[in-house]
């Protein structure tokens, strides 16, 4: 017997949108059927009517931070943030070197236990975690096996910072992973490229926080993707590029997919709604606080972007949700902080629907279903969240009920997560959540929170790239 019944709404799929009935029970879907009401005398029922319903979003690359003892709440809130705006399950990096311990600054799985012990009982929506490779640790190649055996089957590695892995290790990782089931995704810019225009800048005094652009050209992510191509050939592995920017780089993805290759990548809405016109603010901060890397491209490279996501090139779209403060971190580009030492990242985990739909469906770039197979399915599928993802019997029940007739501003001052600001302020866009189901139980209701902290669970995954 269901125990939750939602009625009236328009049911939108990767491979179709229908006007359908959906019932869940025990947290799964049950039934999917153009009459349920049978079933309406024995449950809880939802009027979908005039409304679109969505499986839940599913975010691949975020950048949350875990609660201390001076901000207990960071990561539960932006979990809520999460959810208002229609996401319901979402992979966090587990960050060395913002406040991990010494043992996890060295050891892959003891940053791993560190992370879920911190976590735990703590997210309001399902989640999961992408180990972050740091090439300050002793062997984390060597570690991967039991990383991936521990039920997280993908990890990041970085071809620039200071913490990067150099080729060959990035190369072994790959390989690796790919033996045991697992995928890497990687941060692809070239640091002989990207260093020396850093140190140059410098030496010329061009500290602000605009320079942070031009010292990460496109070429620089382009060079870096094509490499990392050739490691996924040569290895024989999946790989996944994280928050791809620039024509330049999507060409080499196109051409790996073209071989045959079992690669994918992803891009963001700041790459999808913004251009590089915004480093050319007078205000520091605001230009500050859209220091991303890679940084926001051309209004051409936006437009691959959009291309890139119509013609299955790009896989999916991801937040890389980083939620820095203005008045904390990005205030340094105020306090004489050079560009290269102002942290990178922008907000993003609560929007992530709210650009989508408004700059791809309701312009015409994208269908309704081809969102969906961006921001859920394929997520889903290619990292290893085997219930997540689809409106599909036997599937979790996370589902969105998504008001498309809506109009609204974005603005800071309504979001819900720990930044203190958005990227997107002032926005006009198109539609509106109205309510979240996370495996069947309600966390959004008519626009607001009625979930409780520690309802979300930790996904293991078994397997990734497929």
């Amino acid at each position: 017997m269901s125990n939750l019944l939602i009625v009236g709404g328009t049911v939108v799929t990767a491979g179709g949108s229908s006007r359908a009935d959906v019932a869940i029970d025990g947290g799964r879907i049950e039934a999917i059927e153009a009459d349920l009401s049978g079933l309406a005398a024995s449950t809880e029922v939802v009027d979908a009517t005039g409304l679109l319903v969505l499986p839940g979003m599913v975010d691949v690359h975020t950048h949350t931070r875990v609660a201390t003892d001076a901000e207990p709440d960071r990561f539960f809130q932006d979990s809520v943030a999460a959810a208002f705006g229609g996401t319901t399950t979402f992979l966090a990096f587990n960050n060395p070197g913002t406040g991990s311990s010494p043992a996890a600054e060295r050891s892959l799985m003891a940053g791993l236990r560190e992370w879920r012990a911190a976590t735990e009982h703590d997210s309001a929506i399902d989640y999961a975690v992408s180990v972050a490779i740091s090439g300050r640790m002793d062997d984390p190649v060597a570690e991967l096996p039991a990383m991936v055996d521990a039920g997280v089957s993908t990890a990041k590695a970085f071809m620039v910072f200071d913490f990067r892995l150099d080729d060959v290790r990035l190369f072994e990782a790959m390989g690796v992973l790919a033996r045991r089931g697992g995928m890497l995704q990687v941060h692809c810019e070239d640091p002989v490229i990207i260093d020396a225009a850093v140190a140059s800048a410098l030496h010329r005094g061009n500290t602000a926080a605009r320079y942070h652009a031009t010292s990460r050209p496109a070429y620089a992510e382009g060079v870096a993707t094509a490499r990392a191509m050739a490691f996924a050939r040569a290895a024989d592995a999946p790989v996944h590029v994280v928050h791809l920017s620039s024509a330049d780089a999507l060409r080499h993805v196109r051409e790996a997919k073209a071989l045959g290759l079992p690669v994918s990548a992803e891009t963001c809405p700041h790459y999808l709604a913004l251009t590089e016109e915004r480093y050319e603010a007078s205000d520091e901060l605001e230009v500050a606080k859209v220091v991303i890397s890679p940084p926001l491209r051309t209004a051409a490279d936006r437009d691959a972007m959009w291309a890139g996501l119509a013609a299955g090139d790009l896989d999916l779209i991801a937040t890389d949700h980083v939620p820095d403060r203005a008045a904390v971190e990005k205030g340094d580009a105020l306090r004489g902080v050079a560009f290269d030492r102002i942290s990178n990242g922008a907000p993003g985990i609560e929007t992530l629907l709210a650009i989508a739909y408004a700059e791809g469906v309701a312009r015409g770039r994208l269908t309704v279903e081809r969102l969906v197979d961006v921001l859920a399915t394929t997520p889903a599928r290619r990292f290893g969240l085997a219930r997540k993802g689809a409106i599909e019997v036997g599937r979790d029940a996370d589902l969105v009920l998504f008001d498309a007739s809506a109009r609204r501003a974005i603005w800071a001052a309504d979001l819900h997560h720990t930044s203190d600001y958005t990227p997107y302020e002032g926005f006009e866009v198109a539609g509106t959540v109205r309510s979240v189901f996370v495996r069947g139980r309600t966390v959004i209701r008519d626009g607001a929170f009625v979930g409780d902290r520690g309802y979300g669970r930790f996904v293991e995954r078994e397997g990734a790239g497929n």
